[in-house]
């Protein structure tokens, strides 16, 4: 596998206050990737940075052996990054078609395109005319997923997909996004619930306080090593 994103001692900071500590970070193409920390461990600083939406040094964020640390967010979602935002972000003026049809505005050529998205989630299909807030909370997370793709990426962030959500709603998503990501789709997926990050990814990354604390195979790493890591004891 070739490496598709990499960062290398990643720093962040919002004014005077630093948030990332120098962070190294790689995806390999049609990897999953995972990160788990507790609130305020620099998870969606990291994500922020990533996407363009903070100032970083050129060569601290790599995409595909180019430096794109510090461009703007759309230069990065053009060479194919597309992010799922906590808290889903819909345009509330739009309908569900419509937001969908926002995420292909770049143009990216791909396999994800309207009927394809619908058909990984059949309930939008039958509310593709409505709008975000008629939608369940578990539908108005499909619609945000499917947005995303929509920009044919080839990297799908995922921040918290599962706040708030019910579990059967949840192994729904992460089904489809495992279905996506065995046909070459590479993510990161910040997540809350340990147990479904290391089942979802191969890699998986402990924050701690702007640093990493742990990194390993997910398989392979003990409840006890992130449990440490997690809360620095």
């Amino acid at each position: 596998m070739s490496t598709l994103l990499a960062t290398s001692g990643l720093t962040a900071s919002y004014g005077d206050f630093q948030a990332l500590f120098g962070i190294d970070l790689s995806v390999e193409a049609g990897e999953v990737v995972a990160i788990i920390g507790a609130n305020g461990a620099g998870k969606s600083t990291f994500l922020k940075a990533v996407c363009g939406l903070l100032p970083v040094a050129p060569r601290q964020v790599v995409l595909d052996g180019e430096a794109v640390g510090g461009l703007p967010a759309h230069r990065i979602a053009a060479r194919g990054v597309a992010m799922v935002p906590e808290g889903r972000r819909l345009f509330p003026s739009l309908t569900v078609e419509e937001n969908l049809l926002v995420g292909a505005h770049l143009g990216r050529p791909g396999p994800f395109a309207i009927d394809r998205v619908l058909d990984l989630f059949p309930p939008l299909a039958e509310k593709r005319r409505a709008f975000p807030r008629t939608l369940s909370g578990g539908e108005q997370q499909m619609a945000a997923i499917a947005r995303a793709l929509m920009a044919n990426p080839r990297l799908l962030i995922c921040d918290e997909l599962s706040l708030g959500l019910a579990p059967v709603i949840v192994r729904s998503l992460y089904a489809i996004l495992a279905e996506v990501a065995r046909e070459g789709l590479s993510a990161i997926i910040v997540e809350q619930d340990v147990s479904l990050a290391q089942t979802m990814s191969s890699t998986l990354y402990c924050f701690q306080e702007g640093r990493v604390s742990l990194h390993g195979p997910s398989s392979s790493l003990t409840r006890a090593q992130i449990s440490r890591a997690y809360f620095g004891v």
